[in-house]
């Protein structure tokens, strides 16, 4: 379904305000994966918008699941549950300190985090096997997963993704963020992942490829649905998107920026935001 002209602005400018959110966690924190952070964001936006969840009852039985397999990049999604109640400013503002209860990967101590994730190629057999169990019980849960596509050279996704298609797994989406640099640069170079499309559809799945920065095909995605099989969004974004000097480089892969570099994001952001009125 089409978002409307009024709630696309709402997300994109709640986009824009979890981007700066997510670069002064990293500052204040003194680190953080920043480039999957801001490529990940709209995305997160956008699924949290849709899912059936209840921060007063984070463990409601009626909500859909979502797991953060790429758990570097905790920090957005931080700010992501900050927005909803899930975690409060004061648990932001001690990220990076000792003690803290938000790390540099999420965990299940942190309302709203289904399980915990950094290791990679965990997070799509750990969805698997929440979905694989929601049919079972005939539950109408849904559950979602966030890979990175230098992730999927890690064996553990594919096993699970012959799971998910053996299954028939309709309530599974497995959202791929194809910002296509990983730590050590090009995916295509550390191990190359194409035709990725047609690997995925090969393993079962229906396959959607959408910009993953445009609010209207990734709502469209994240709500398409094939009876008796699991879906793959491969969802084409920028590294480091919304700061300037950090999009599209590896480099940024885990980086603090300046404050003179944010004060310009904050300006950039500020300018988005005019254009959007």
């Amino acid at each position: 379904m089409s978002l409307s002209a009024e709630k696309k602005k709402e997300l994109m400018l709640r986009a824009a305000d979890i981007r700066e959110k997510t670069v002064e966690i990293i500052i204040s924190g003194n680190g953080g994966h920043i480039g999957g952070d801001l490529s990940e964001t709209d995305v997160l936006v956008n699924l949290f918008d849709l899912m059936k969840h209840d921060p007063k009852n984070p463990k409601w039985e009626g909500r859909d699941y979502f797991v953060l397999s790429k758990g570097h990049s905790a920090e957005a999604y931080y700010a992501v549950l900050n927005y909803y109640g899930y975690v409060s400013q004061e648990e932001l503002d001690q990220f990076g300190k000792l003690g803290a209860k938000l790390g540099g990967h999420p965990t299940k101590k942190v309302n709203g985090v289904e399980a915990n994730t950094g290791s990679l190629g965990h997070g799509l057999g750990l969805a698997t096997g929440m979905a694989l169990a929601l049919k079972m019980n005939k539950k109408s849960n849904r559950v979602y997963v966030l890979t990175g596509d230098g992730e999927l050279a890690e064996g553990s996704n594919w096993e699970a993704a012959m799971s998910a298609a053996k299954f028939g797994l309709t309530n599974l989406t497995w959202i791929i963020d194809r910002n296509h640099l990983q730590i050590s640069g090009s995916t295509e170079d550390v191990m190359p992942l194409e035709n990725l499309h047609a690997k995925a559809e090969a393993f079962g799945f229906q396959v959607i490829e959408i910009d993953g920065h445009d609010h209207d095909a990734i709502r469209e995605a994240l709500e398409s649905r094939t009876e008796g099989k699991p879906t793959c969004v491969i969802a084409h974004t920028t590294k480091g998107k919304g700061l300037y000097c950090a999009e599209n480089q590896a480099g940024w892969h885990h980086k603090t920026p300046t404050m003179e570099q944010f004060e310009k994001m904050k300006a950039d952001m500020a300018e988005y935001r005019k254009e959007l009125a």
